[in-house]
């Protein structure tokens, strides 16, 4: 299918100046917004608490985010389980009913009612905030370490004393984020509220920040390797301007993103390596013809078989790229908050990936022949 008539020729080159500062200026400020506003973690990243949970009647998954709505959790994400009757994966991003200082105060509450000559050792809160484990060096009555925790403002399910070893340890159960939903969603929902949780888990901050990291390496080992694979499928010249395009793709993406604070979570660093997968397979098509026509038409500068290249693949470039921002449309329109972030962050790197092999990795190819190549071949 040919968008653009055969033979015609577009002076690419010519703009590539202008178009550049406008890339690199963009580029900048999207680099400035990862400190300023700074990006909207998700539960991934930030930390959180998941829970699977039974409803007693029929509900979907948008009446149930819209309850947790209502309850003050912003922006919960409801997963139905595949096979399940009325079953969710819920995730709020709060991960502790307990913050610091309050654990603190707690841990001086219990000091203080301890019988005299007896020490607390070790004093730990579960990161879901509903378990708190002591030891102490003598007995102590689950009643009275009860009765001091609600002296302390905690709600107490259970408390039970653990088999004494050198020291006595017990353990609290609290009423933690996860009963704080369910207790919300029966209030509201009447019989068709949650049953008890099947499972809780949770993300704490340390755990979220690993996660992070690991997500930045994953992110930068593919831009390498691919790096590796353009440097051998052509030859250098080529491949810092697509590693450049990449770059430019992703940065900005993540920019736009951060700006009108879209959740970044595990599912946006899958966006991001579609992205890096879609843009160099563009920077590579055009990168293959302009390789072409440099064995055809070798009267032709680097710059002229740049502007013939990128014309006679534009046609392409527009008929594949059109049809798959055209699905990934649909998917923003009619896809769960879920699926509409994954999907705009695709729809804004598609864009941006078809913009920067023709602008961006294509004239820093051309810059890197004339810089080094040609002043090599000329000495």
């Amino acid at each position: 299918m040919e968008m653009i008539k055969p033979g015609t020729y577009i002076d690419f080159m010519a703009h590539k100046n202008k178009v550049i500062g406008v890339s690199l200026l963009l580029a900048v400020l999207s680099l400035a917004s990862l400190f300023f506003p700074g990006p909207n973690y998700g539960i991934d990243f930030a930390g959180g608490t998941e829970l699977q949970l039974q409803f007693g009647g029929q509900i979907g998954a948008g009446e149930v985010r819209h309850e947790l709505e209502t309850l003050g959790y912003r922006r919960p994400d409801v997963v139905q389980v595949e096979g399940g009757h009325n079953e969710y994966i819920i995730r709020v991003r709060e991960v502790s009913a307990i913050p610091e200082a309050q654990a603190t105060q707690i841990r001086s509450s219990l000091e203080g009612a301890l019988p005299e000559g007896n020490r607390l050792t070790r004093f730990k809160l579960s990161p879901g905030g509903d378990k708190i484990t002591v030891e102490t060096t003598g007995a102590w009555s689950t009643d009275d370490f009860k009765a001091a925790l609600e002296a302390a403002g905690l709600e107490v399910r259970t408390v039970n004393a653990l088999s004494p070893g050198e020291t006595h340890p017990y353990e609290a159960h609290l009423v933690g984020i996860a009963d704080e939903i369910v207790r919300g969603l029966d209030a509201s929902l009447g019989e068709r509220g949650p049953q008890t949780p099947r499972s809780v888990e949770w993300v704490g901050p340390k755990a979220g920040q690993q996660l992070r990291d690991a997500a930045v390496k994953a992110l930068l080992y593919a831009i390498a390797f691919i790096m590796v694979y353009v440097a051998f499928r052509f030859d250098l010249r080529f491949a810092p301007g697509g590693i450049v395009a990449l770059l430019h793709d992703v940065l900005i993406t993540l920019g736009i993103y951060v700006l009108v604070q879209k959740e970044v979570n595990l599912t946006t660093v899958a966006a991001l390596l579609t992205i890096l997968g879609y843009s160099i397979n563009d920077t590579i098509v055009v990168y293959d013809r302009i390789r072409e026509n440099m064995g055809r038409l070798r009267d032709k500068s680097l710059s002229e078989l740049i502007n013939i290249s990128t014309s006679q693949m534009l046609s392409r470039t527009i008929v594949t790229s059109g049809t798959t921002l055209l699905s990934v449309m649909a998917f923003f329109i009619w896809g769960t908050p879920v699926i509409q972030d994954i999907s705009f962050a695709l729809f804004c790197g598609i864009l941006l990936g078809t913009f920067s092999s023709i602008f961006i990795a294509a004239p820093i190819t051309e810059w890197m022949d004339t810089r080094f190549f040609n002043k090599a071949s000329r000495a």
